[in-house]
């Protein structure tokens, strides 16, 4: 069908998270025409996420302590992240930590930032911390983009891009029930991470991975693919909480049985006092074991926790600020009795980029969670968000300046196939319950074969046909992008036969020496590629 051109401008910025609201605001700063789309709602995705109690961020103590960071970062990567990228990253936390308060964004300060709860996860010490405040910095930010006059489209999904010889000339956009382009002369892809390919995932809905697969489309590549995150989260009260993990030395577990899961580890203790200082999973520490009894316990719906008296009698100031948002927030206090398991969280990896954040193709530019390179196997604790704000600006004043100088126009018209395939639903929710089976904390070389087999057959299956309906075509559309990328995941998870980090092989339990390289999942000929670099 031809695609009318509906909206132009100069930037299109695609996710507003954290890292797209900071790329339309640099772009739009430095003097380009932008727009701000997401999926879901403006201020959306794992920046904003619901679950959790708020959006905390580290940077270096001072200029000093900028190298020790970088250090310490590629230390906790296990050799997996781009020393460059991880230099241009730390050099420019603190000056956007800063530019975010000139903003007037509040931050939440730590009343006695040296107890050792806020040594940020995987890190050996104090760092600058700060919170920022989510209702603070939605009406700041809001009224700023507002002033700058950036165009919002909230619920506007990102179809496809429109390129022309590997070079950005607009995306393909589905709002209202309606397909329509929007040119433009240069994109960034702010979409988030690729938790949607989750059954069980601390995200939220728009977190779907569209955007890795539309980079790797046009000819960008992915990297560190095989890291994602897995974190304990609620699976009752009150499903996608996500739980502190500074509490785990405060508990007692159990399975269906009411048995202890911890009856038969010898040090138990020992190891929950030290899974209490990290969120995510890792397999370079003895307490792994912990998440090991998590995900090995009877418990068909999530292992029981109880929480010590002396938790309560000695709460510390971190733990105590969560507990004051879960009772806000959940209605839930310290007595009442949850049940957790390990969700997908956050990835590691994504869309290679520079440190100006360009990718291999011309006019398109990538920030936040859906770029990989800058933290590696393992990722320090409050770089998330920095890495949305540092990117975010970068990548948005990157966009502006190469449409600055862009004079390429949308002078053909669109033509895009509106076509839908069948049970889009019933395959989505089976893949979803496939990578939950297969990747989450324990890998091992049959499983990620059948998933792969499994994605293979579903891609064999995708029957095309002609539909008017533009709802019916993005859904399939992002059906199809997430069984490619799942592909894209599982190849690299299979070529990883080793232990490192967040990436757990059950028949490779250990790190290799030989295999500290990176690797690189990309598309050819429509064919899913993964390659160590």
């Amino acid at each position: 069908m031809l695609i009318q051109t509906k909206s132009t401008c100069d930037v299109f910025v695609a996710g507003a998270g954290i890292a797209g609201i900071m790329a339309a605001i640099t772009a739009a700063e430095n003097g380009q025409n932008v727009i701000l789309s997401s999926t879901g709602a403006i201020f959306s995705g794992s920046s904003f996420y619901p679950g959790t109690w708020g959006l905390g961020l580290i940077a270096p103590e001072n200029k000093a302590d900028e190298d020790d960071l970088v250090q310490t970062i590629l230390n906790v990567g296990c050799g997996m992240a781009d020393e460059k990228m991880v230099r241009a990253f730390v050099s420019d936390i603190s000056a956007s930590v800063e530019y975010l308060k000139s903003l007037g964004v509040s931050m939440k300060k730590a009343q006695n930032d040296t107890q050792k709860d806020f040594i940020p996860c995987f890190d050996h010490k104090h760092r600058a911390w700060n919170g920022i405040l989510f209702d603070s910095a939605k009406n700041v930010l809001s009224d700023y983009m507002e002033k700058l006059h950036i165009q919002l489209m909230p619920r506007c999904e990102v179809v496809d891009l429109i390129c022309k010889n590997r070079c950005v000339r607009g995306v393909i956009v589905k709002k209202d029930g309606e397909l329509f382009a929007v040119e433009c002369k240069s994109a960034v892809l702010a979409t988030g991470g690729y938790g949607g390919l989750f059954e069980n995932r601390l995200t939220t809905d728009d977190v779907g991975g569209t955007g890795q697969y539309l980079a790797m489309k046009h000819g960008c590549k992915l990297v560190n693919m095989e890291f994602m995150q897995m974190m304990a989260g609620y699976i009752s009260p009150c499903r996608k909480t996500i739980f502190n993990e500074r509490t785990f030395r405060y508990t007692e577990m159990r399975d269906d049985n009411e048995e202890d899961i911890f009856k038969n580890l010898p040090n138990a203790q020992s190891l929950l006092a030290q899974r209490s200082t990290y969120g995510p999973f890792t397999s370079r520490l003895a307490s792994k074991q912990i998440d090991f009894a998590i995900v090995n316990a009877n418990a068909k719906n999530g292992v029981a926790v109880h929480y010590k008296k002396d938790l309560q009698e000695n709460m510390p100031e971190f733990i105590s600020t969560y507990f004051d948002w879960l009772y806000e927030n959940k209605h839930l206090t310290p007595n009442d009795e949850i049940h957790i398991a390990m969700f997908a969280h956050a990835a590691n990896g994504g869309i290679m980029i520079s440190p100006n954040a360009e990718t291999d193709t011309q006019g398109l530019f990538a920030c936040g969670e859906v770029t990989g390179g800058m933290h590696g196997a393992d990722r320090i604790g409050g770089l998330s968000t920095a890495n949305g704000l540092v990117f975010g600006r970068k990548a948005g004043a990157s966009a502006a300046s190469y449409a600055a100088k862009s004079k390429e126009k949308l002078d053909y018209p669109i033509f895009y196939k509106a076509q839908k395939l069948d049970n889009v639903e019933e395959t989505r929710k089976k893949l979803r319950e496939t990578m939950t089976q297969t990747c989450m904390v324990v890998r091992t070389e049959a499983k990620l074969k059948a998933a792969v087999s499994f994605i293979d057959e579903a891609l064999g299956r995708c029957s095309w046909t002609d539909t008017e309906n533009a709802d019916e075509t993005a859904n399939s559309r992002r059906l199809f992008a997430q069984l490619n990328l799942a592909k894209g995941i599982l190849k690299a998870q299979m070529l990883r036969k080793e232990s490192r980090g967040s990436h757990y092989r059950e028949d490779y339990p250990d790190a290799d020496v030989n295999l500290q390289k990176r690797i690189i999942v990309r598309m050819e000929n429509g064919a899913i590629t993964a390659y160590f670099e």
